[in-house]
């Protein structure tokens, strides 16, 4: 039962999470979500070892992360003035590179808007369908939002073997 302190405080909204294109300065917090997300959000689907690999395979510095921006659209998440998720897009290809959520905000639907955000943008461009490579934590989410698996794969980090699933999505416009 609340105290009645607790019964008369402020109620202080929800911290309000907001998308948009990447900035250099989400770069260091990209690192930091892409290195969470493996070790602790990914610890119930892959080894320790295995997530080591995982975690190696891209570097844990800004510059890095800043670079690839050049590559790819990068979307983010933003909470508090810091990027808590990411999606980096191929649009040219229709292919989602990553998606990476703080482990701690997984399952409030931060990744289902980034992935919204890119479905709209590829239509957008006139692209129909959208590819992924599904780690074992994305794969279910995205069975249950229309996306079809074309097959299991493994992937070698470092010597060890990742399991993963090819999946796509056929894109269309909804009339409003």
């Amino acid at each position: 039962m609340p105290t009645t302190e607790e019964l008369s405080a402020p109620k202080v909204p929800a911290a309000r999470v907001t998308y948009r294109a990447a900035l250099a300065r989400d770069a260091a917090d990209q690192t930091e979500v892409f290195y969470h997300a493996v070790m602790q959000g990914a610890a119930s689907h892959y080894e320790l070892s295995q997530r080591r690999a995982w975690a190696n395979a891209l570097p844990r510095e800004a510059s890095a992360w800043a670079v690839r921006h050049a590559l790819y659209t990068t979307l983010v998440a933003v909470c508090d003035g810091r990027c808590v998720g990411f999606l980096e897009l191929d649009v040219k290809e229709g292919r989602i590179e990553t998606l990476y959520v703080w482990p701690s905000l997984t399952g409030r639907g931060i990744g289902t808007t980034l992935l919204i955000h890119a479905e709209r943008m590829l239509l957008e461009q006139g692209v129909d369908r959208i590819e992924i490579e599904a780690s074992l934590m994305l794969y279910d989410r995205l069975l249950r939002r229309g996306w079809e698996n074309l097959g299991e794969q493994w992937v070698e980090r470092s010597g060890e073997s990742l399991q993963r699933y090819r999946m796509e999505k056929r894109l269309s416009a909804i009339e409003t």
